[in-house]
C-alpha cells in the first residue's frame, strides 16, 4: 500500500518488481496533483520499453483516504513517502493498524514532534512489525568502501577527535532543485517551498547526513541519544529563488495566495541551507546541506565526506566521471610519514577485495590513492531504491531483530536534526 504519496520517492520504491510484493498497489490519498504525478510516475515504469515493470493500481482517493486506509486495509505493508509535516502521524496511525512501514525521510521537521518516533517504535515492536528508514546514501558503493577502510586500523589509524574546524568526520551535500529523474524533469509541488509543510534542510537531507554519521562512525552499535550526543551549533541560510526560477521548477507562474511562502522583495527564500556541529560519543562530527537552483551541465547531485584519522584521511569527493557526467570517487590520502605503511597495506587490501568486488584497483593520484571502483558496482540514485526495498522485506521476516539497533539509532539520528532546527531558529530569532 502506499499512503498519501507527495514526494517522488514514493514511486521510485516501485521502480523495479520484486518477487515478494503482489502487483497490485493500493493507493490511498487526498485527490490531487501528489497522487496524480505518483499516479503518472507508476505508469512510465509500466510503460519504459526495456525492463518495464507490470504494476497495477488500485486508487483509493478522497477527503476520507486515511479514515478508509484504517479501516480497509488490503496489504500488510505501507510505504510513506509525502509531506513531512504530517508524515509522523500517517506513521502512528499505520503502526496502530499493524502495518510494517517503509517512510521516507524526515520523519519529523519539529522538535515537539521527536517523542513521537519513539511512539511509532513502542507501536511497532508490541505488534512484531518493521519500522524502516528510507536511507538510500547507505546503498552507495563509495559510503561502503568508506566505512569499511575507517574502520580499518592498519589503513586509516585511529579516529582523530577533531574539532568544529577540522571535525572526525564532514559531510556536505548539495543537492539541485532544478532537475531530472527518471528521464522527465521533476516538477515540485508549491508546498514543498514552505518551510512549516517541508521543514528545512538540516531537518530534511540532514536526517541522510546524521544518519550517515552514526552508521560509518559506529557500525552496529547503537547510540543513545541522551548520553552520546552532544549538539555544539547549527545555523541555516536560504537559497534565494526569482518567480522566474520558482515557474520553471513547479510549473507555477505567480506566487501562490493560499499557501505562505517565505517571499521578501519578490524573492522567495527558499530554506535549503544550514550546517550542524556536533560530538558522537566524543567524536567531533559536521554536516552541511546545500540547495542550489541548477547544476552545471552534466552535474548532479554532490557528496562530500572526510574522515580523519591518524594515518590517512578517506574522502568521498564528487568528480566528473568517463561519460561526462559526475559521480562519487573514494580516495586515501596517507597522512606525513604513513605513506607506505599504508600503500602496503592497502594493496593488501585491494587483493582481499577482489572476491568480493573483482576489478577494484588503486591508483596514484599526485600523493592521494583512489580507490577505482569499476562501474559494474555503481549504482545511481534511484536505483538504490530496489535495494533498499529488499533490505525492508528481509528485516520485515524478523522486525524485532532488526529493530534492536536501528530503533535507538534512528531516534538519535532524528535528535540531532530536530535540535539543529531548534538551534538555528533561536540563532535567526536573536
Amino acid at each position: 500500500m502506499t499512503l498519501a504519496p507527495g514526494h517522488f520517492h514514493a514511486a521510485l520504491v516501485l521502480k523495479e518488481m520484486l518477487p515478494e510484493v503482489y502487483a497490485r498497489s493500493y493507493v490511498y490519498a487526498p485527490l490531487n496533483a501528489d497522487t496524480l504525478d505518483y499516479v503518472e510516475r507508476v505508469a512510465a515504469f509500466n510503460a519504459r520499453r526495456f525492463t518495464p515493470t507490470d504494476w497495477e493500481i488500485d486508487l483509493r482517493a478522497g477527503p476520507n483516504y486515511l479514515a478508509r486506509f484504517l479501516r480497509e486495509q488490503p496489504g500488510n505493508a505501507v510505504v510513506i513517502a509525502g509531506r513531512n509535516r504530517v508524515k509522523i502521524d500517517h506513521m502512528l496511525a499505520a503502526a496502530e493498524n499493524s502495518c510494517h512501514i517503509l517512510a521516507d525521510k524526515p520523519w519529523v521537521i519539529r522538535p515537539e514532534d521527536f517523542p513521537k518516533i519513539a511512539e511509532v517504535y513502542e507501536r511497532a515492536e508490541l505488534r512484531e512489525t518493521l519500522v524502516w528508514d528510507m536511507m538510500t546514501e547507505r546503498h552507495e558503493v563509495t559510503s561502503i568502501f568508506q566505512r569499511e577502510l575507517i574502520h580499518d586500523p592498519q589503513v586509516f589509524g585511529d579516529f582523530l577527535v577533531g574539532n568544529t574546524a577540522e571535525p572526525t568526520l564532514e559531510l556536505t551535500s548539495t543537492h539541485y532543485l532544478n532537475k531530472v529523474v527518471t528521464g522527465a524533469p521533476l516538477w515540485r509541488p508549491v508546498w514543498y517551498f514552505d518551510p512549516t509543510e517541508s521543514g528545512i534542510s538540516i531537518a530534511d537531507v540532514g536526517a541522510h547526513l546524521a544518519d550517515l554519521s552514526i552508521w560509518m562512525l559506529f557500525p552496529d552499535r547503537a547510540i543513545e541519544y541522551t548520553t552520546d550526543i552532544r549538539m555544539i551549533g547549527a545555523t541555516a541560510w536560504p537559497t534565494p529563488l526569482s518567480l522566474e526560477q520558482f515557474a520553471t521548477i513547479t510549473g507555477k507562474h505567480e506566487w501562490p495566495d493560499n499557501i505562505p511562502l517565505p517571499i521578501e522583495d519578490g524573492i522567495l527564500q527558499y530554506a535549503g541551507n544550514g550546517s550542524v556541529s556536533y560530538t558522537l560519543r566524543g567524536l567531533n562530527v559536521k554536516y552541511t546541506c546545500l540547495w542550489e537552483y541548477e547544476a552545471p551541465p552534466g552535474g548532479n547531485d554532490r557528496h562530500h565526506a572526510v574522515a580523519r584519522g591518524t594515518q590517512a584521511k578517506i574522502i568521498v569527493r564528487t568528480e566528473r566521471g568517463p561519460n561526462g557526467q559526475t559521480r562519487p570517487e573514494l580516495y586515501v590520502v596517507p597522512n606525513p610519514g604513513c605513506g607506505a605503511a599504508v600503500r602496503s597495506v592497502l594493496a593488501e587490501r585491494i587483493q582481499d577485495w577482489q572476491s568480493r568486488y573483482p576489478g577494484v584497483k588503486a591508483e596514484e593520484r599526485g600523493g592521494e590513492i583512489r580507490i577505482a571502483i569499476p562501474d559494474r558496482f555503481r549504482t545511481q540514485h534511484e536505483e538504490h531504491f530496489a535495494e533498499l526495498l529488499d533490505e525492508f522485506l528481509r528485516h520485515a521476516r524478523n522486525p524485532r531483530r532488526a529493530l534492536q539497533t536501528e530503533m535507538k539509532n534512528c531516534q538519535a539520528k532524528y535528535f540531532i536534526t530536530t535540535q539543529a532546527v531548534k538551534m538555528a531558529t533561536q540563532l535567526q530569532a536573536d
